[in-house]
């Protein structure tokens, strides 16, 4: 097997199961070390000892690359057998119609691999599409994409995606643009109108009143860029930032701006959002809403979350065909650009 793709590959189920960072970028390191090697090199340091000395490898991925010049090693024969079963166990048959993710991150902002590693890992999941949306500038904790920046990925994106094979995985543009205290999105219309697709969120003052909050969201509803209102709440139930309550809102209000405006409510699988919450999924679907079912990634390991967030639309009732990540890439970017 070979040992770049089985150091990546274990990367990424430790991150699926949420294990600590530095076990996950010990893998991803050693795979950056050993990637310009030939396979002939790589024999060679293994069998006389030099890859153990090499700065960067220890013992599990010095025994992992060992193991990959003659066949599956073990620990990720292992790690592939108790990720058999998926992260949750409701929502089977709607995990199944999922074609696509239209919210992910790239170390081009806050994540913490490539584009093409994201891409790649994409592929193995089986998605017809993914959308990259790296945070837009007044984001600056996330390394938000100046306007200059954001033409630059789009560059780098026209490029992969002209070098993606037959049956490869669709790499789309996107943005995750802040909604910003006066309502309007942190990016230019110009650049807005040159992406697939446009996901919109709160990031900041998440405490204001429900009256400034609603007129907020209301306004970024609006914009005719606006694609997706991103984590609606902006909770946190869980993980290692803490717990966070959700924002107020007239969610009668905005939800009805959603349908009445063709953005659809995403569903956030990320295991410490859960965001919307169970009741204002309800109340998002009998307001006519669309839906997506987004992982929110930041690292290859986390699209695999899109299994929670089947599970809650399905749990919830949610018919497949408003969820707009079951529709095809064709049908999809139809109804992304139609506002344009």
């Amino acid at each position: 097997m070979d040992a770049v793709d089985a150091l990546n590959e274990i990367a990424f189920w430790l991150e699926r199961d949420l294990s600590p960072t530095f076990k996950v970028q010990a893998f991803r390191k050693a795979a950056a070390l050993i990637g310009d090697l030939d396979a002939a090199e790589l024999a060679d340091r293994v069998h006389d000892g030099r890859l153990r000395a090499m700065k960067g490898i220890g013992g599990r991925t010095a025994e992992v690359i060992g193991q990959s010049l003659y066949g599956l090693p073990d620990y990720l024969d292992n790690l592939r057998r108790k990720g058999a079963d998926p992260l949750a166990s409701g929502g089977a048959d709607l995990r199944k119609a999922l074609r696509g993710d239209l919210h992910t991150h790239s170390d081009w902002s806050d994540g913490t691999t490539s584009i093409e590693l994201m891409l790649a890992t994409a592929g193995m999941l089986g998605r017809e599409y993914l959308v990259l949306t790296d945070h837009s500038p007044n984001l600056t904790v996330a390394h938000g994409l100046t306007a200059e920046r954001l033409v630059e990925q789009l560059g780098v994106v026209a490029a992969l995606t002209e070098a993606t094979p037959v049956g490869g995985v669709r790499l789309l543009t996107g943005i995750e643009v802040d909604i910003l205290e006066n309502g309007r999105l942190d990016q230019s219309a110009e650049l807005l109108a040159r992406l697939d697709l446009v996901v919109a969120s709160v990031h900041s003052k998440l405490r204001d009143d429900s009256i400034t909050m609603t007129r907020r969201m209301l306004a970024g509803i609006r914009d005719p860029h606006t694609n997706v209102l991103g984590h609606c709440t902006g909770r946190l139930v869980t993980g290692s930032r803490g717990t966070r309550p959700p924002s107020t809102f007239d969610a009668e209000r905005v939800f009805a701006a959603c349908a009445e405006n063709d953005v659809a409510v995403e569903i956030n699988s990320r295991p410490e959002r859960q965001d919307p919450p169970d009741e204002l999924i309800g109340l998002a679907l009998d307001s006519g809403c669309l839906f997506s079912i987004d992982s929110d990634a930041h690292a290859p390991g986390h699209l695999d979350f899109l299994s929670y967030g089947a599970e809650r639309a399905a749990a919830a009732g949610v018919p497949p065909e408003r969820i707009v990540t079951t529709w095809t890439v064709e049908k999809l970017l139809a109804w992304s650009r139609a506002g344009r």
